[in-house]
């Protein structure tokens, strides 16, 4: 029988990894301490993403809200894959609103 620690962990693993990468986004794009960087997790209706896929949200002063999706759950995220999907975000410089 499954207790309830068991959902209660999986909860905290997930907020520990959305920690962990907005830190990583923040890291990686150099990010100020006005930006606010969003990730959480879906569920994807696309087979091949295995039926979770990651969502980064990136918002900056003065330009619009930056999206990254990985088709894999938070926790199966590499720095690697996260690097290569926030590629198109280094150095875009949006558009303001």
């Amino acid at each position: 029988m499954r207790g309830r620690g068991e959902g209660a962990e999986a909860r905290s693993a997930a907020r520990d990894a959305a920690r962990d990468l907005a830190e990583k986004v923040r890291t990686l794009l150099h990010l100020d301490a006005d930006a606010t960087v969003s990730v959480s997790e879906i569920a994807c209706g696309d087979p091949g993403c295995g039926g979770a896929e990651t969502v980064i949200l990136v918002m900056r002063a003065g330009r619009r809200t930056e999206a990254a999706k990985l088709l894999m759950p938070m926790t199966s995220v590499t720095e690697a894959d996260l690097s290569m999907a926030l590629e198109p975000l280094a150095g875009a410089p949006g558009r303001a609103d």
